[in-house]
């Protein structure tokens, strides 16, 4: 995807650009020690940190030195001239802030998921769009080489004729992990979406990439959703869910989630072909190519990270990687999510906690997870009594 850099916009090539950080706690601690690497190849200047209590100086990394500090978000911008913005803040407050940016025409990167409802979504981006300003959508993955590669090996042919594509995450979570800030695993929070699932926020990248290699990437590429969300934890969102997506071009996509793993182990997408297969493990970079008359074939592949690649888009114009376009399809998912009935609780005997690691487990659950990426079945279909679908509209509107 690409979006034509706005009228004067542009940035010279020569000097660091200023930006401010929104969020700089939990997650946002990866984007404090990414900013101080491209800080130091002279690219960023991390000029403010927006946070509700600052951070003290043992929080802030070596070499970034003392950036102005302020819980004032639009302030912060207006008083360091900041040209970019990095939210990484709770998820229904990204829409707010990221218009708060572009009314100063500063550019952003804005944290997945973009926001907790397709209708605060479309407000973002249309917003955004109005204003002028250049949005990237913070989900790593799509910077991967891998993706452009693996569309390549689909569009030659190279496992055939594509049946669909499926997702798998196996992930675990400690009860403690629901507990690190008030909106960890609401549906709602004093009325206001949060949608914080397993789906929505810490797999969310299982469910983005296999939209991509499916060719389904905006609104209009979805035309029904079926979910199905579970939690084992005593928790309002899901932390055990499936989806599967019927896209226009009739190919399904299934992703299959837990926090609840026996074992768990790097997520990944797997494009199903009638004459071979490809999986992406997609924190890895990792491709594994497997087609008739072939041996396996491993295959490794670099990253543009999603700050850089959004200088550079300012700067001389290369293409965005992830605007707000690219994610409609993943947000109709969220949507969907959104709406659906609260996730069942799991009974008593389908899971116990694990001595000693504080966290829930849901037995045979990654056999599941993998089950359900491989066959493109929901959980129920596979068995599971516990699982509950609910079918959203074929039609989905934009």
């Amino acid at each position: 995807m690409s979006t034509a850099v706005p009228t004067g916009t542009a940035f010279p090539t020569t000097t660091a650009v200023p930006l401010v950080l929104a969020g700089a706690r939990g997650h946002g601690r990866w984007h404090l020690e990414n900013i101080r690497r491209l800080q130091d190849k002279g690219i960023v200047r991390l000029a403010g940190i927006c946070e509700l209590t600052p951070l003290t100086p043992a929080e802030i990394p070596e070499g970034l030195g003392t950036p102005e500090q302020s819980a004032d978000f639009g302030a912060l911008l207006d008083s360091t001239g900041a040209r970019i913005a990095v939210v990484c803040t709770p998820i229904p407050t990204h829409t707010d802030l990221a218009l708060t940016a572009a009314a100063r025409g500063v550019h952003l990167l804005l944290e997945k998921p973009p926001a907790p409802s397709y209708a605060e979504f479309r407000r973002m981006a249309d917003g955004v769009a109005e204003a002028g300003v250049v949005c990237q959508i913070g989900f790593q993955s799509l910077g991967s080489h891998a993706v452009p590669a693996i569309r390549e090996l689909i569009a030659q042919g190279a496992v055939g004729e594509i049946a669909g594509v499926g997702g798998a995450g196996a992930w675990a979570r400690p009860e403690s992990y629901y507990r690190r800030a008030p909106w960890a695993g609401k549906r709602r929070l004093n009325g206001v979406d949060v949608i914080d699932g397993a789906l929505t926020n810490p797999l969310a990248h299982a469910v983005a990439t296999a939209l991509a290699l499916a060719g389904a990437t905006r609104a209009e590429d979805v035309t029904g959703i079926e979910t199905e969300l579970a939690h084992a934890n005593a928790i309002e969102s899901d932390d055990t869910s499936c989806v599967r997506i019927t896209t226009a071009g009739g190919r399904p996509v299934v992703v299959a989630a837990t926090l609840c793993a026996e074992d768990p182990d790097d997520p990944y997408v797997v494009v199903h072909g009638d004459r071979g297969r490809i999986t992406y493990w997609y924190k890895q970079d990792r491709v594994l190519l497997q087609r008739a008359g072939h041996g396996p074939e491993e295959l490794e592949y670099g990253r543009t990270d999603l700050l850089e690649n959004l200088v550079e888009h300012l700067a001389d114009g290369t293409a965005l990687l992830v605007p707000p376009a690219a994610t409609e399809a993943f947000m109709r998912v969220v949507e969907a999510i959104r709406t659906a009935p609260d996730p069942v609780t799991l009974p008593d005997d389908a899971w116990h906690l694990l001595p000693g690691e504080d966290r829930r487990v849901v037995p045979g659950i990654d056999g599941l997870v993998a089950a359900a990426a491989d066959t493109l079945a929901l959980y129920s279909e596979l068995g599971a009594t516990w699982a509950l679908t609910t079918a959203h509209p074929k039609e989905v509107s934009t």
